[in-house]
């Protein structure tokens, strides 16, 4: 950074910004940091009486703010994002899918623990909208050494961030319980799994109501996998008692179990299994009559086709009891953060 009179400072950099007060219009900034002047600035540099300026010193192995953000941006964006205008030596990509926005947490920790750079994401495993805010990023100083920025985007080959579009469009639901089948109590819970996957425009294709039958309800299942369903959700029967059968059921059609149980209130009995790339699902009761449980950290991953491991249901421990907050701010509380 040097120090020039304002009428030499044509082509050379701002090193902060000049800020221009009008009595009752306006306050603000007039030339931004990292603004390149122009011979028509003159007269307004000098009219806010700026008769110096500092600007930035050229020096080959530095490498200004602006341009270092856009090195920066280049290690996060991936497709379905777009970039907003360099401001104040800041970038921010925005969704322009609706869709699951992923973060590779390594990388960015990588990238934030070599100092003088930062890059803040919003939450990962979360549902995004066309025009979300989904990172900034930019250099701490003004300028920073090139070999730095070189050092940095040889982190990753890969975006540190993804958008993934919701791709499944059909789903089948296999409903259990005795109760349910042989018509003592009215059957609530298909109702509540129809308007969630409606949030994700998933259509449900096929629905049978199971007793605690186990091979009745694997037959369902198979049943519902011989149309090519995306999807199998298993509602009920998932607790300990004895009557309640449809894990054993899930089993029984050969799916991988991932996990049997999670870390989440509502929701540890759940049930994640995969038939090939097929997702097999037990739903807990607490699904029906819970606003906000396990299912709802696990549904916009399969509608976004988006394996999940038993590792990644594990970590959804530290976050997972839901508050029951009057006004929910589901997935903005704390409730299933971190995964």
């Amino acid at each position: 950074m040097k120090q020039i009179k304002t009428e030499d400072a044509v082509g050379a950099v701002l090193c902060h910004d000049i800020t221009e007060i009008v009595r009752g219009v306006r306050k603000g900034a007039r030339f931004r940091k990292g603004h390149i002047v122009r011979e028509e600035d003159i007269p307004v540099l000098l009219s806010l009486g700026k008769e110096n300026l500092y600007v930035w010193e050229n020096d080959e192995t530095m490498m200004h703010e602006n341009e270092a953000a856009e090195v920066l941006c280049k290690l996060c964006q991936n497709e379905h994002m777009s970039t907003t205008e360099i401001k104040e030596g800041k970038i921010e990509l925005i969704s322009t899918i609706d869709g699951l926005f992923k973060v590779n947490r390594e990388k960015l920790f990588e990238v934030n623990r070599m100092g003088e750079m930062m890059i803040a994401t919003r939450n990962g495993n979360t549902v995004v909208h066309s025009g979300d805010h989904l990172a900034g990023m930019r250099i701490i100083p003004l300028v920073i050494k090139k070999e730095k920025m070189e050092e940095a985007s040889k982190i990753t080959e890969t975006p540190i961030l993804e958008v993934k579009p919701f791709v499944f469009k059909k789903a089948a639901i296999i409903t259990t319980g005795s109760e349910v089948y042989k018509g003592r109590i009215k059957d609530t819970f298909t109702p509540v799994i129809i308007d969630k996957l409606k949030e994700y425009n998933v259509e449900v294709v096929f629905h049978k109501l199971c007793p605690d039958d186990p091979d009745m309800v694997t037959s369902a299942i198979k049943e519902a996998l011989d149309m090519h369903v995306d999807m199998v959700i298993c509602t009920g029967g998932m607790s300990v008692d004895p009557d309640d059968k449809t894990p054993l059921a899930i089993k029984n059609t050969g799916a991988n179990i991932i996990s049997y149980g999670s870390p989440v209130l509502p929701g540890a009995m759940f049930l994640l299994s995969y038939k090939g790339d097929t997702p097999i699902v037990g739903l807990p009761g607490c699904v029906m009559y819970a606003k906000r449980t396990v299912f709802d950290l696990v549904l916009p991953r399969l509608v976004a086709n988006d394996p999940i491991t038993a590792d990644e249901l594990a970590m959804l421990g530290e976050g997972g009891l839901c508050l029951n907050c009057p006004q929910c701010t589901f997935p903005n509380c704390g409730f299933g953060k971190g995964w």
